[in-house]
């Protein structure tokens, strides 16, 4: 591989943040360049028709580049665009959905939605899976995300994009861990917060001698507000919630306004999870039903309506990448749905909506690629249109969103 750094200029930014460029006959992607910027770069990888570097030195620089927060930016793979200025990573998320949409499902929204942030996109995650490694040769433990395009742990101190709570204290974390005769069956520590509480799930490799074993778990339990709807919602620290409590908030917010509710109306909520968008929805309509493949997350969806007095809220279980037949809630109608699935999409149950009357689709993606997927079907092939789209900013310095979608019959 050429040791010699070469000199390009980048022309755009791909999916993950990467700068794009042409050199030496290849398509080449330079890990902490900008579009407009004319770096020198060494390879960090070649192959036939593509390359991949990494920057050398910044000689022409974008207006839009700033100072990482973190010192170990480039290093840590846990970021890929803090030294990118925040509005320009939102601007670039939005072509990118916009584009997405375009390519694959080949639809374009009528109306594109101002992107939604919140805070000053530091300290935000409040979930998260950090590795943890004895390492022998620097007599001690690290904990954190792994560094980029490797297997090894970052060696740092803090975590600027981690809740305080954790993300302050990783230095006295490692050195706990440390201090244990098990520190080297400790693969990974699952960070789950509420507002208040914060919890610490130890993963072990082998079981711990009888003198670490933890006395029986009491059933810790978490919770978030959502204010603007009175609410208090509880979850166990394995359960899937937003890692972003404040843009959670404000994505809520959007989504209850973009169905449009009316007194009369009924709702189905697929994907509900434990309610976070259940619960805000039956503020505001004549009933809304909520459906999940998860037993454990229906049962806290059905918890959550009874400990905030409410009734209009029913929660289902089932597997909605299957086939769906006998399920009692496919058998009435709604006017109105909301679809929140997981990264693969919510391709297997579309063609239901238009037979249950659902005239008005509120879609919120973690992955551009399959909301733009299912949204080219809904318009080719269940005659909705794309009324409006736009991202969230649920995960900034880094190339992921959230992204919502509003759909009309």
């Amino acid at each position: 591989m050429p040791a010699q750094p070469v000199t390009v200029a980048i022309e755009a930014l791909d999916p993950v943040g990467m700068g794009l460029a042409q050199a030496e006959g290849r398509t080449v992607r330079v890990q902490g360049a900008l579009p407009g910027e004319r770096v020198s770069f060494v390879y960090t990888r070649i192959r036939q028709h593509e390359a991949e570097g990494r920057v050398e030195q910044v000689l022409q620089s974008s207006a839009e580049r700033v100072e990482p927060g973190c010192p170990h930016f480039g290093v840590c793979g846990g970021c890929s665009l803090q030294h990118l200025a925040p509005e320009a990573q939102r601007r670039f998320k939005q072509q990118l959905l916009l584009d997405t949409l375009h390519r694959v499902g080949e639809v374009a929204p009528e109306e594109v939605l101002a992107p939604l942030a919140s805070g000053t996109g530091w300290g935000y995650r409040q979930k998260a899976r950090l590795g943890v490694k004895y390492v022998v040769k620097k007599h001690k433990v690290l904990v954190g995300f792994r560094e980029r395009g490797s297997g090894f742990l970052t060696d740092t101190e803090r975590c600027p994009i981690l809740d305080p709570r954790v993300g302050e204290l990783i230095a006295p974390l490692s050195a706990l861990i440390d201090d244990l005769s098990i520190r080297d069956r400790v693969p990974q520590i699952e960070v789950a917060m509420g507002d208040e509480t914060c919890v610490l799930v130890f993963r072990l490799l082998a079981p711990p001698p009888a003198h670490h074993q933890p006395p029986p778990p009491k059933g810790v339990v978490l919770s978030y507000l959502l204010p603007r709807e009175q609410l208090q919602l509880q979850f166990l620290p394995g359960d899937f919630t937003q890692v972003n409590a404040a843009l959670n908030r404000q994505m809520v917010a959007r989504a209850v306004q973009l169905l449009e509710l009316g007194p009369a109306d009924r709702v189905l909520d697929l994907f509900c999870g434990l309610g976070n968008f259940t619960l805000p929805i039956a503020r505001h309509c004549l009933q809304v039903t909520g459906v999940e493949g998860d037993d454990g997350l229906v049962a806290r969806a059905r918890e959550n309506a009874r400990r905030n007095h409410i009734d209009n809220a029913r929660f289902f279980a089932a597997d909605l990448y299957r086939e769906q037949s006998g399920e009692p809630w496919l058998g009435e109608p709604f006017d109105k749905a909301l679809l929140d699935p997981p990264r693969s999409g919510a391709r297997e149950i579309l063609r239901h909506l238009p037979a249950l009357g659902v005239r008005r689709i509120v879609y919120v993606s973690c992955y551009p690629e399959t909301l733009a997927r299912d949204a080219g079907e809904l318009v080719g092939e269940h005659g909705y249109r794309l009324l409006a789209a736009g991202m969230m900013d649920m995960f900034p310095h880094t190339a992921h969103m959230e992204s919502i979608a509003l759909f009309q019959r």
